[in-house]
C-alpha cells in the first residue's frame, strides 16, 4: 500500500476555544447523564469524591496524550504513536481499528437511542427510518466540513452543558443539607477500596478526551493548541461533574438516584428542585447530547481511518480528501455504511462494553509509548513535556482499571470474550489486507 497520490490535506480551522468545547461535549455527552445514578448507588453521598479521584486518573493519561499531541499532531492518532514508539505495524493496525471500533459502536448505539427517544414525538415512524435519517444527517454535516461540524458541536454542547448548569442552579439552595461523606450502610463507611471502586465507575465519564488527538491535522498550531485543549477540556468536565454530583445528592437521596424505576437521575432532581419545568425539556436535551456524541465519534473515526490510510495501514482510497470541502469523504461514507449496518443489529451493549475495555488497553499502550519515546535518544521533544512519572502512573492506573473490569468476568463474561473475538477479527483482517509499508511522514 502507498500513502496515495492525493496530496491534498485537511483544513486547519479549529482554534483553542473550539477544541475545548469539542472535548467537553465529547465527555459530557456520554458521561454524567448515564453515570451519576450508578455511582451514587455505590458511593452514596460521597459520589463527588469518586469523580475527583477518577479525574486524577483521567488527567494522568490526558497529560500523556497532551504531550504526544505536541510531539506528533497526526490524524492517525493512537495508530501513529504506536508505530512511532514500537515500530510494529501489526500492533499499530490493531490499536487503530480498536479505537475506530469504539467510535462505531458508540455511534450505532447512539443512533438507536436517538430514534427510540424521538419516535413518540413523530407519530410512530418506524425506528429504522429515524435512525437511518439520523445517520444520514450526521454524514451530511461531516461531509460538509470540519467548520460546520464544529458549529454543530458548539450548539449541542451549549444545550447539554446548559442543562447541567440549570440543574446546578436550581439545586444550589439545597447545598449543605446532607452529609457529603455518608455512604451506603452495606459498604461499611468511607474506605479506600470504596473510593477506588467508585473511581472505576466514574472514570468512563471522562472518556472522550482521547478523540481530540485525531483532530490534530485540523487544528491551528497543533503543537501548542492540542495540549491545552485536552487539559482544559478535562478540567472543565471535572468542575461540571463534581457540581452536578453534589447537586444530585443534595436534592435526592442517593438510594433514589440509583433506582431506575424512579426515572433518570436528572429528571428526579428537576421534579424536586424545579417541578414547574416540563419533562419534555430534558428529553430534548437528551437528543442533543446523543447527537453530539455520535457526531464526534463519527468525526474521530473518519479522521482515524483517513490517517491510517495515509500511514499505509489501510487502502489508499480511504485517505482521499475532497478537493473542495477538505474532508476525508471516502472514509466518511464507508463508516456511515458500517454504522447503518450495526444500527440494524439492535442491542449491541455487549459490543460497546467490549470496545470500552479495548480502549483502556489503548490508553495503557499510549502511556507506555510516551515512556519509550521520551527515553529514546534523538527523539524530538514536543512543546509540552511531562515528567516520566506521569505516563508511568497513567499506565499503572489503566492496568488497575482493566484488572477491575476483568475481576467481574463471572458476572459479566460477554465483554471480555467479545473483546478477544474483536482482536482476533482485526488480526485476521491484517493478514488478509497485508499492508506492505508504513509511512511516518512529517508533513
Amino acid at each position: 500500500m502507498s500513502e496515495g497520490k492525493d496530496n491534498t490535506g485537511l483544513a486547519r480551522t479549529i482554534g483553542l476555544f473550539a477544541l475545548v468545547v469539542y472535548g467537553v461535549g465529547d465527555m459530557v455527552g456520554a458521561g454524567i447523564y448515564g453515570t451519576i445514578g450508578v455511582a451514587a448507588g455505590k458511593m452514596g453521598n460521597a459520589v463527588w469524591l469518586g469523580f475527583a479521584v477518577s479525574m486524577v486518573a483521567a488527567l494522568l493519561t490526558g497529560l500523556s496524550y497532551a504531550s504526544l499531541a505536541s510531539r506528533y499532531p497526526r490524524a492517525a492518532g493512537a495508530a501513529y504513536v504506536t508505530q512511532r514508539a514500537y515500530g510494529w505495524k501489526f500492533l499499530s493496525y490493531v490499536v487503530g481499528l480498536a479505537v475506530a471500533c469504539s467510535g462505531l459502536t458508540s455511534m450505532a448505539t447512539g443512533s438507536r437511542v436517538f430514534a427510540a427517544t424521538l419516535q413518540p414525538m413523530v407519530g410512530g415512524l418506524p425506528l429504522w427510518v429515524i435512525f437511518l435519517g439520523f445517520i444520514g444527517a450526521l454524514t451530511w454535516v461531516n461531509l460538509r466540513g470540519i467548520r460546520e461540524c464544529v458549529w454543530v458541536n458548539m450548539v449541542c454542547t451549549a444545550i447539554e452543558v446548559g442543562g447541567l448548569l440549570f440543574i446546578i442552579a436550581v439545586s444550589a439552595r439545597y447545598f449543605g443539607g446532607v452529609n457529603y461523606l455518608e455512604t451506603p450502610p452495606a459498604e461499611g463507611g468511607l474506605t479506600l477500596p470504596l473510593v477506588m471502586s467508585g473511581a472505576v465507575l466514574t472514570f468512563y465519564a471522562f472518556v472522550g478526551f482521547e478523540d481530540l488527538l485525531n483532530l490534530s491535522e485540523e487544528v491551528k498550531d497543533p503543537q501548542r493548541t492540542m495540549p491545552w485543549g485536552i487539559i482544559l477540556a478535562v478540567g472543565c468536565a471535572t468542575v461540571i461533574y463534581m457540581l452536578v454530583s453534589v447537586a444530585a445528592i443534595s436534592v435526592v437521596p442517593y438510594g433514589s438516584l440509583a433506582n431506575p424505576a424512579l426515572g433518570a437521575p436528572l429528571a428526579q432532581i428537576t421534579r424536586v428542585a424545579a417541578p414547574w419545568m416540563p419533562h419534555q425539556i430534558f428529553t430534548g436535551i437528551t437528543l442533543f447530547a446523543v447527537a453530539n456524541t455520535a457526531l464526534m465519534n463519527f468525526i474521530m473515526g473518519s479522521r482515524l481511518i483517513y490517517g491510517m490510510a495515509r500511514q499505509g495501514l489501510l487502502p489508499a482510497l480511504l485517505g482521499r480528501v475532497h478537493p473542495v470541502r477538505k474532508t476525508p469523504h471516502v472514509a466518511i461514507m464507508v463508516l456511515a455504511a458500517i454504522v447503518a449496518i450495526l444500527a440494524f443489529v439492535g442491542n449491541i451493549k455487549d459490543l460497546a462494553s467490549a470496545t470500552s475495555l479495548l480502549l483502556l488497553m489503548v490508553f495503557g499502550l499510549m502511556n507506555v509509548a510516551l515512556i519509550v519515546l521520551k527515553l529514546r535518544p534523538g527523539e524530538e521533544r514536543g512543546q509540552f513535556e511531562v515528567p516520566l512519572i506521569v505516563p508511568f502512573l497513567g499506565s499503572l492506573i489503566c492496568l488497575a482499571l482493566i484488572a477491575s473490569r476483568l475481576s467481574h468476568v463471572e458476572k459479566e463474561p460477554h465483554a471480555p470474550v467479545i473483546a478477544l473475538v474483536m482482536l482476533a477479527g482485526i488480526a485476521a483482517l491484517f493478514f488478509v489486507m497485508k499492508p506492505k509499508s508504513v509511512v511516518l511522514a512529517e508533513g
